[in-house]
């Protein structure tokens, strides 16, 4: 009886340091758990870095304009909206005067732009022949080709100054952005606030300036 019982006594001790031992290890594995869960989620939290966030939220974006050259044009992204620069040549200029009659909006009275953009170039005075505007076509927000090129174009005509063409439903712009009458956009595609410091462009900014 007295084997039995130490016997019996033993086993529940065992019992209980197995219980004890499980409970320990399975608190080691929790734990390990919530860190791996740490570690898997910081790198997520990392890769949206500050600058990339205020970019998303709609922060001002720069380019070095510098690098474009005559008649060349580039889009950037601001907003997740690709805006225009288009460095033009002196016949591109030219070309704007001689379309005004074939425009809905020619001065830009009923589109949206920086005052200091609303003139025939609808550009800063201090650089007019960079056009700085957001891609976006003002019927229902497709994206207009560039059509660069002046002389006669199938979908901007035999008089073309050159221009944007949205493929969408056939609306035309001038490379100012203004819109051509009896196309289904009514309004000029519209202009960013910006500046320039040396040879960067800011996009988004402008310091409340009017001209």
């Amino acid at each position: 009886m007295t084997d039995h019982h130490e016997n019996d006594q033993v086993s529940n001790e065992s019992s209980l340091e197995d219980a004890k031992r499980r409970r320990f290890l399975t608190g080691i594995t929790a734990g390990f758990g919530a860190v791996g869960g740490a570690v898997a989620v910081t790198p997520f939290v990392l890769s949206m870095t500050p600058s990339e966030r205020a970019k998303n939220a709609g922060a001002p974006v720069q380019y070095d304009f510098s690098r474009i050259e005559n008649g060349q044009m580039v889009k950037v992204e601001w907003r997740g909206k690709p805006v225009v620069l288009l460095k033009r040549t002196p016949e591109m200029i030219a070309g704007l005067e001689k379309i005004e009659p074939s425009l809905a909006d020619p001065t830009s009275l009923d589109s949206v732009q920086p005052v200091y953009a609303q003139n025939d170039a609808r550009a800063d005075a201090a650089k007019p022949e960079m056009l700085v505007m957001e891609g976006i076509c003002t019927h229902l927000g497709c994206s207009p080709v560039e059509k660069l090129a002046i002389g006669p174009d199938p979908e901007m005509g035999e008089d073309s100054q050159g221009g944007f063409f949205c493929p969408c439903h056939g609306s035309k712009f001038d490379l100012s952005g203004r819109v051509y009458k009896n196309v289904p956009a009514t309004s000029n595609m519209p202009v960013p606030p910006y500046k320039y410091d040396g040879d960067v462009i800011t996009i988004g900014e402008d310091d409340g300036r009017t001209a």
